[in-house]
């Protein structure tokens, strides 16, 4: 039995359009219904038939549906979840898709009261963004953390568990509070870092002559693609989880501190410890099969 027949999507990018595609995919029967507040994504969804139906507003959308997934930035989700609330079906699931999660759930609550919420945060992504950017295998063995309020009802909390596996994700269940501080370390940061790289580089540009860009090593390309991600979503992201992401920056900041004098007094041995444990770090998610584990990330060099 499908855990939802009718499903609303809320924001048609990247995560709304895969979304899409992979309910499409792995449940066809499902009959759904899509919404954006950009006129030209809706239009967009039309002409490549993303779903079923596109409404003109969020409340249209909701009509009907027995769940409703925001997958807007962090910031929009609480006007959103207001804007369908008057139209949201009683016995509705609600969830979204953002990657902060304690003010996420703060602000669901707060627009609708006494509703079942189920907030998740699928962690997956790709630099791309728009309705045509998505794909319905995006989340396959990839982990959708779950991160329902205490006392939400279980049998909600596992028809949205279920509605991720049979999308090829593997839920997990946690506060919002600790998901926040783990993101803040394995997501938020490093964006936070290639954010301040790229930029730097840009600074340089004029300096070097363009050559940070045409002589730009694997490492730096790498950098550049964490940096295309949305700007919008992004710029909610450390907004929303500033303090985690402060939190976790003083901490990287004290490190780097440390590594500033480990090569400033030649401390090869302590440089060396450093690189070696990364290294492990790097080989550990491999195996867990959460990265390709061909050399160079899997690039054609031909």
């Amino acid at each position: 039995m499908l855990p939802f027949a009718r499903v609303t999507l809320i924001g048609l990018g990247l995560i709304g359009s895969s979304l899409a595609r992979a309910v499409r995919a792995t449940m066809p029967t499902v009959r759904l219904t899509g919404y954006d507040a950009d006129p030209a994504v809706r239009e967009t969804a039309v002409r490549i038939e993303l779903v079923d139906d596109v409404a003109d507003s969020a409340g249209t959308a909701a009509i009907d549906a027995d769940l409703v997934i925001l997958c807007v930035p962090v910031g929009a989700i609480g006007p959103a979840a207001a804007e369908l609330a008057d139209d949201l079906p009683a016995d509705a699931v609600v969830s979204d898709v953002g990657s902060c999660k304690a003010a996420v759930a703060r602000a669901l609550a707060e627009a609708l009261p006494g509703r079942a919420i189920v907030p998740a945060h699928p962690v997956a992504g790709t630099e791309q963004s728009g309705p045509e950017a998505g794909f319905a295998t995006l989340f396959h063995g990839r982990w959708c953390i779950l991160t329902p309020e205490a006392g939400t009802d279980a049998t909600a909390v596992e028809r949205v568990a279920e509605f991720w596996r049979r999308l090829g994700a593997t839920p997990e269940v946690m506060t919002p509070e600790h998901h926040d501080r783990v993101l803040a370390v394995t997501s938020h940061l490093p964006h936070l870092i290639a954010y301040t790289i790229v930029g730097t580089a840009s600074d340089l540009e004029e300096v070097t002559r363009g050559e940070v860009i045409k002589y730009s090593a694997g490492g730096f390309r790498d950098f550049t693609r964490i940096a295309a991600s949305d700007p919008t979503m992004w710029r909610d992201v450390f907004l929303t989880n500033r303090e985690a992401v402060l939190e976790m920056l003083g901490r990287f900041s004290e490190d780097l501190a440390s590594l500033q004098r480990a090569i400033r007094w030649g401390k090869g041995d302590e440089l060396f410890d450093l690189f070696t444990r990364t290294r492990a770090i790097r080989r550990s998610i491999v195996e867990q099969g959460q990265d390709d584990p061909a050399a160079d990330f899997g690039r054609s060099h031909e």
